[in-house]
């Protein structure tokens, strides 16, 4: 792969990012239309962003429901392990687990936050089953009964247009 010399993004690679972020099936042709680049010059820099970690992977958003996942459950996990070692085994079991659609490390009551789609009830109940096998100290399970936003757009646009207030 080429070598890419890293430098702060400009106005042009914030804008490519954004337009991406909402469709990443996109030509090459229109990015560069959309941009104001000629198609290589666009290209070049959408590899560049890959390559500097600006852009992780490009994805297909699959619906959940037609797809008969219907439960989306937050749960919630604390637990009484401090060792490394333990955690590292804990999370990584976690992260192997397909029906966990994010896992996130906590401060406050919580150690753990999972955000996860399961088909039914016994789903449920076989992956709760699952959690109590790894030493979890306590667990609590709330349903979404509908989502009012869901998103992965990343406000980097608004940030460009916002200008500091004159004195």
């Amino acid at each position: 792969m080429e070598a890419f010399v890293s430098k702060v993004l400009d106005q042009v690679d914030i804008h490519i990012l954004d337009v991406l972020q909402k469709d990443a099936t996109i030509s090459n042709a229109e990015l560069a239309r959309r941009v104001s680049l000629s198609p290589p010059a666009t290209h070049t820099r959408v590899k560049r962003l890959e390559a500097e970690g600006y852009i992780n992977r490009q994805v297909a958003i699959l619906d959940q429901e037609k797809l008969g996942f219907d439960l989306l459950c937050f749960v919630f996990i604390s637990t009484n392990i401090h060792q490394e070692k333990e955690l590292e085994t804990l999370e990584s079991a976690l992260r192997s687990m397909p029906e966990v659609l994010e896992c996130h490390c906590l401060t406050g009551e919580y150690d753990y936050l999972l955000k996860v789609a399961i088909k039914d009830r016994k789903g449920l109940d076989s992956f709760i089953r699952k959690l109590n096998r790894l030493g979890i100290s306590r667990l609590q399970t709330n349903l979404s009964l509908r989502e009012i936003k869901s998103s992965t757009v990343l406000p980097i646009a608004a940030e460009e247009q916002e200008q500091p207030d004159s004195l």
